[in-house]
């Protein structure tokens, strides 16, 4: 069964084409250019279903449906769930939560099996805590470096946006910027580390995907997994889940006739 997976966030829009557990391509267009998805995807194999995770909205959504359309598709968008895929959700509302974390917590769960720290590092930087017995027991939202540097440029007289580096002891503006984002950054992660293991459990594996998270893995404490595109991951089992309830559902009517 090939499944075409999508990740629409608020920057750019990751797509890749499986077969079973196989990647038969992957690329990814910027959001604002959503356009080219359409001849993109009518180069493909035609896939059998189109799977995707919006967080960047309604004309985003529509870009994408359209995108489907021209592949004789449609696109069907996942939802959080209270449970799914052998991960239970403890949100208040596990309707609210946004669909790429849902997702990304689903892949980190079935690529890892035990506790982690599931960090998703774009233009926001979300930090999930998932214990061994696959709860998602609550997580955090971070402004991105990215937004970080732009807000200081944006806010404050003297401090604009500007190319640094990170070191442990900055001596140019533009360096004590990028120095402090990560920081942050790391701060957040090893938090949810430690609050995790106060919480009982044993060790968790840092979890890091998106376009920041091999420069944020330099900067962290303990065991870390850098997995590419971990959101495309989950929407991968969520669409096998789906299949398979509908077989099942179609067996069970077949029994009864």
């Amino acid at each position: 069964m090939r499944i075409l997976a999508i990740d629409a966030g608020n920057t750019r829009i990751k797509w890749g084409l499986a077969e079973g557990c196989e990647w038969l391509r992957q690329s990814w267009v910027p959001t604002a250019q959503a356009g080219r998805l359409g001849p993109a995807w009518a180069r493909l194999p035609a896939p059998d279903a189109v799977v995707a995770a919006n967080v960047a909205g309604e004309r985003t959504a529509r870009a994408l449906a359209v995108a489907a359309q021209r592949i004789g598709r449609h696109v069907r968008f996942i939802r959080s769930a209270a449970s799914q895929c052998g991960v239970k959700s403890s949100y208040d509302r596990p309707a609210q939560l946004g669909a790429d974390r849902w997702a990304a917590l689903i892949g980190a769960w079935h690529l890892c099996r035990g506790p982690c720290v599931v960090v998703n590092v774009g233009t926001t930087m979300t930090v999930d805590a998932l214990d061994g017995d696959g709860v998602f027991l609550g997580g955090m939202i971070v402004a991105g470096a990215d937004l970080m540097r732009d807000a200081l440029a944006r806010s404050t007289a003297g401090l604009g946006r500007q190319s640094g580096k990170f070191t442990f002891f900055p001596a140019r503006t533009a360096d004590a910027i990028m120095s402090g984002a990560l920081n942050a950054l790391a701060g957040a992660v090893d938090r949810m580390r430690r609050f995790m293991q106060s919480a009982g459990q044993t060790a968790p594996l840092v979890v890091l995907s998106g376009g920041a998270a091999e420069l944020l893995a330099s900067q962290l404490n303990g065991s870390v997994a850098v997995m590419d595109n971990l959101v495309l991951e989950g929407i991968v089992r969520i669409a096998h889940a789906s299949f398979e309830r509908k077989r099942e559902g179609c067996r069970d009517e077949v029994r009864k006739g």
